[in-house]
């Protein structure tokens, strides 16, 4: 027999909260065994009694259900698997940032010209990128303007693609690019 139970709450990474052994109250519940065989709906006290015969952990897998659908199994275990599973997700995931570059309604040649040379370094490092525009006082009669700008903007990146057209948003104006996809 297992001398220290764990009891009533433990979190799981902060996402949910599963209920194990003492912790468990409810009346009746359906229960899984340790091989994954039905073994049918029971009072919490006996699936308890059944867990520590077995010197396993009785833990609420399924408390939506009617009646709450509980297993038995090694929880030290379970959790190791939960904690091996997301951190090999984690490796595989790909993180891409999105960096923005603001430019402005009327902006000379050599800015622009910056601001292009810029964004071609993102695209070429694999960052998406927002480009945004910001209309002061009476530029929002002019947004005819900054839509030009924002195209122009795009036809001097040839490595990105256009994800999501320019759209004017409040007072600003946001275009969002991409790198073009490798064949």
């Amino acid at each position: 027999m297992k001398s220290n139970w764990r009891c009533i709450h433990i979190a799981t990474n902060g996402k949910k909260e599963l209920e194990i052994n003492e912790g468990i109250r409810d009346k009746e519940i359906r229960l899984i065994g340790a091989d994954g065989s039905q073994l049918g709906v029971m009072s919490s006290r006996e699936a308890l009694r059944m867990a520590e015969e077995q010197n396993l952990d009785l833990v609420k897998i399924a408390p939506q259900a009617v009646p709450p659908v509980c297993k038995i199994l090694d929880y030290g275990k379970y959790r190791f698997e939960q904690q091996k599973r997301e951190k090999e997700a984690k490796k595989n995931q790909k993180v891409i940032e999105i960096k923005e570059i603001r430019l402005s309604l009327n902006i000379d040649t050599n800015d622009f010209n910056t601001k292009v040379n810029q964004a071609a370094k993102f695209i070429k490092a694999g960052h998406k990128i927002k480009v945004s525009i910001r209309f002061r006082g009476r530029e929002m009669a002019h947004t005819n303007l900054g839509l030009e700008v924002e195209k122009r903007f795009a036809e001097a990146l040839p490595d990105a693609v256009v994800d999501k057209q320019p759209k004017l948003e409040g007072r600003s104006m946001q275009m969002f690019m991409s790198p073009k996809p490798n064949k």
